[in-house]
């Protein structure tokens, strides 16, 4: 596990340490920090010889680069919308292009990065968000080409588009405080055929197939899970 908080690293290797008899281990880093992914990527190697997998998961969203309801455009925090990119985009390609070394040499390995609904159509009020995850999706099929044609077509590389889950970033747009639906809420609801917002456990069956040798032919897609939001036209 990567990322910037020892305690949240803490905590989840706990979790994962309960699970089977699990061996999780963290390394404390900034993923848009080339030197110091580089010298985590030297750690992994010494500690575990091999990468078989790599899941980018940073990402999110601040409320500068989000609108509110009444706000255009011109409201827009342009400097808090420059971060979100950054750390959607450029916390994607930095560590992709930087671990994916030690695939490169090892000749296997499978790349899972997140995209998002925002990326096939314009979802109101997330501009940066947007733009980041669209440039998520290219790049992941850009890696997949690269990998596959230059280096060993057992490195894979994909995509998972979730629909919308509700977690700590966006309860508040999507509930309000007595847990009913906000208005945007409701539309999303309306505009999922299985009427219902996704539970996270639900994303696990797709991780695992992209991970796992069920998926040895597979790179280069964009995976929705999300209830069939991206099919339903609205009619």
């Amino acid at each position: 596990l990567l990322g910037r908080s020892a305690n949240k690293l803490d905590v989840k290797c706990d979790e994962l340490n309960t699970i089977n008899d699990g061996f999780a281990t963290s390394f404390l880093v900034d993923v848009l920090n080339e030197e110091e992914l580089i010298a985590v990527k030297n750690k992994i190697a010494d500690k575990h010889e091999k990468l078989d997998g790599l899941i980018n998961l940073a990402g999110g969203n601040v409320p500068g680069a989000t609108l509110t309801e009444g706000q255009t455009i011109l409201d827009l925090k342009l400097e808090d919308t420059k971060k979100v990119i950054e750390i959607n985009l450029y916390g994607t390609v930095i560590p992709t292009v930087v671990l994916s070394e030690m695939m490169a040499k090892q000749g296997h390995g499978s790349i899972i990065n997140i995209s998002s609904m925002a990326s096939k159509q314009a979802i109101s009020r997330v501009l940066g968000y947007s733009v980041a995850k669209a440039g998520v999706d290219i790049f992941t099929k850009w890696m997949a080409n690269e990998m596959a044609s230059k280096f060993n077509n057992t490195i894979r590389v994909n995509a998972i588009a979730p629909g919308f889950f509700i977690g700590n970033q966006n309860k508040r747009l999507l509930t309000d405080e007595d847990g009913s639906y906000t208005v945007r809420g409701e539309r999303i609801i309306a505009n999922t055929p299985m009427g219902r917002f996704g539970q996270a456990s639900e994303l696990n069956g797709m991780v695992h197939y992209l991970l796992c040798e069920a998926s040895s032919f597979v790179t280069g897609g964009i995976f929705e899970v999300d209830g069939g939001f991206s099919s339903f036209s609205g009619v």
